[in-house]
């Protein structure tokens, strides 16, 4: 059942998302011609994320409205650069990294970990994360060194940062590799998963839809948030390093992540 699980949210294709216009901003930051053809060379800047996650997109079960702050730092990085913005969703974000490879995504908002930058290009870090665990109500875990024990089963995302440096850490417990958040949060509430490991900006999103689990209050590292884009685009980094600071000094990153709604925040150093 398992199996069957991961292997159907895997074979699915990703989605075209309609974009919704962004609100006017007071930014300025210049761009040359040889930037923008640079970091929109088909002409429209094509934004990848993946649902579930307030860093990337998240919808509102009630509304439909969709917030994230990829999402909206893609449509504001358009609107800066003067093209159209296509939104273009994942199931997971090692599928955009693999996309964004291959010239088929232009930019994304993500974790920029040592591993991640030997494929894409990152700017500077524009928000830290605590990464935590999302635990069942009946879990006995209360801090992360409890974690790693024989019979545990840790939930990552396939293909993550965490996958990475926990499958590197953990002695004893069994990593267990899911397709998609919604793969995961099925699991977690049939007990096939003893806990879930991701930033916690993720975590309390997950909590939401899983109301009686619990975040974990410790933390067991931390997420350098950056932009990330292909590699080979050096004439967009001077663009791309104004438009981090602007977007930082002015605010406006600090509006979109509460828009989205992301908990779990660090400061960053």
């Amino acid at each position: 059942m398992l199996g069957l699980a991961l292997w159907l949210s895997a074979c699915a294709p990703f989605l075209v998302a309609p974009v919704t216009p962004a609100a006017p901003v007071a930014l300025a930051v210049p761009v040359s011609t040889s930037a923008r053809q640079a970091l929109a060379p088909t002409g429209t800047l094509r934004v990848g994320v993946y649902p579930g996650s307030p860093t990337s997109l998240v919808i509102h079960p009630q509304t439909g409205e969709r917030s994230g702050v990829a999402l909206a730092l893609g449509q504001l990085m358009g609107q800066q650069m003067g093209v159209p913005v296509q939104v273009v969703e994942f199931a997971r974000v090692a599928d955009i990294i693999t996309a964004i490879q291959r010239g088929q995504v232009d930019m994304t908002f993500t974790n920029a970990s040592p591993a991640r930058a030997q494929d894409v290009d990152f700017t500077r870090t524009l928000v830290q994360l605590e990464l935590g665990l999302l635990l069942p109500p009946n879990s006995t875990v209360t801090r992360f060194v409890e974690v790693d024990r024989v019979g545990m089963r840790v939930g990552v995302s396939q293909g993550s940062s965490s996958q990475g440096v926990l499958t590197q850490q953990f002695k004893k417990a069994q990593i267990v590799p899911v397709a998609s958040l919604e793969v995961a949060q099925q699991l977690l509430r049939t007990g096939q998963l003893d806990a879930f490991a991701t930033n916690k900006g993720i975590l309390f999103e997950m909590r939401e839809k899983l109301p009686d689990f619990k975040v974990s209050d410790d933390r067991w590292g931390l997420e350098n948030l950056a932009i990330a884009v292909p590699k080979g685009r050096e004439a967009g980094q001077a663009f791309l390093a104004a438009f981090a600071d602007q977007v930082t000094g002015s605010g406006q990153l600090t509006r979109m992540a509460d828009r989205a709604g992301l908990r779990g925040l660090a400061k960053t150093e």
